[in-house]
């Protein structure tokens, strides 16, 4: 049987018409799939019972199943899913000043092996389906007040976007379409520690913002911190993104791990802005989180403002992350899921 909420819009219509049904019962079906709530035939009011009846014998609708929900003391709050084969994963809601910012994730584990990543010490599992990342932001709208509602998501959660790349497209369809949950691609940022070729095949298929990992200005250090960098070093990444198209007003966000006495020199802030010079760009500073197990440590205050103020200096838009939810171990490159039982 299949899962309803695994299809595309065109991939709903190529089965509905493979039924002997009219095109247009894909849309209202698609409609009714994606509304927050529903989760029985027998709500898709505009079906005559017979119809409702065939859909439900046909196939089924499942999401993700909400097991935890973690609150922290500045109010982000992180959610455990289980998923059909027993997997676990993580989504983190973070308020902001002004809206609020969904985290998803789009694999079980990852296989990209960061030194600096809690979620990499648990390994690949597994890609994520199209209804199990797209349903992680379905049941969030369903269930949170009309305050919480995100505004942005972030494919920043567990896994590596772009190396699942053909389920990370037909999420973002279902998740922009205007029948479905109806988000703006302007409001969505795909991250990725930099597989290029995935890279610039999302740059020319969709305006979607984009944040690169860089976490390093130089091959020795990326490479001691990053294997990415052993396949796609940083002289092909940054050639990649001088070559990604950006729309009007669009820059691409790197992302700085700064990393006690490993990236967080005034020379590696000097190398970081030389190295990204003529790129439409914003720097996004990271704090390290640290985390049992991970061989890192935090930069000091004084330090992290230093690196900060000399990428200024040489004319960045550089923020300081704020650590929102680190006492529930939900702040960036704190996710780590057990399998369910274990």
């Amino acid at each position: 049987m299949i899962n309803y909420r695994n299809l595309t819009p065109g991939e709903l219509e190529a089965w509905v018409t493979e039924q002997g049904l009219p095109a247009y019962r894909a849309r209202q079906l698609f409609r009714w799939l994606w509304r927050p709530g529903f989760d029985d035939f027998e709500q898709a009011t505009d079906f005559s019972k017979s119809l409702r009846h065939q859909f439900a014998r046909d196939g089924y609708i499942w999401t993700p199943e909400v097991l935890e929900i973690q609150n922290s003391t500045d109010n982000t709050q992180k959610f455990a899913w289980g998923l059909e084969d027993g997997e676990v994963i993580e989504t983190v809601l973070i308020p902001e000043r002004d809206h609020t910012t969904l985290c998803v994730s789009t694999q079980a584990g990852c296989a990209m092996g960061c030194r600096f990543c809690h979620t990499a010490r648990m390994g690949f599992r597994r890609n994520l389906e199209p209804f199990e990342v797209a349903g992680q932001a379905l049941w969030i709208t369903d269930h949170v007040s009309e305050e919480q509602w995100p505004r942005n998501i972030v494919f920043m959660g567990m896994g590596e976007p772009l190396a699942n790349y053909e389920n990370l497209l037909k999420s973002l369809e279902i998740l922009t379409h205007d029948l479905g949950l109806n988000f703006s691609l302007r409001r969505i940022t795909v991250s990725t520690c930099g597989l290029v070729p995935e890279m610039l095949r999302l740059g020319h298929h969709l305006d979607v913002g984009l944040a690169v990992s860089l976490h390093a200005p130089d091959n020795e250090t990326r490479n001691q911190i990053m294997p990415v960098n052993r396949r796609y070093d940083i002289d092909r990444l940054i050639r990649a993104c001088r070559d990604f198209p950006l729309s009007k007003r669009r820059r691409i966000t790197f992302e700085y791990l700064l990393l006690k006495d490993v990236n967080d020199s005034l020379e590696h802030a000097r190398r970081l802005g030389r190295l990204l010079r003529g790129i439409p760009a914003k720097i996004n500073l990271i704090p390290f989180n640290e985390s049992p197990g991970i061989p890192f440590r935090r930069s000091s205050e004084e330090q992290m403002e230093e690196f900060q103020h000399a990428l200024r200096e040489m004319n960045y838009t550089v923020m300081m992350r704020k650590s929102k939810g680190r006492d529930i171990s939900a702040a960036c490159g704190q996710l780590y899921a057990e399998k369910a039982g274990h």
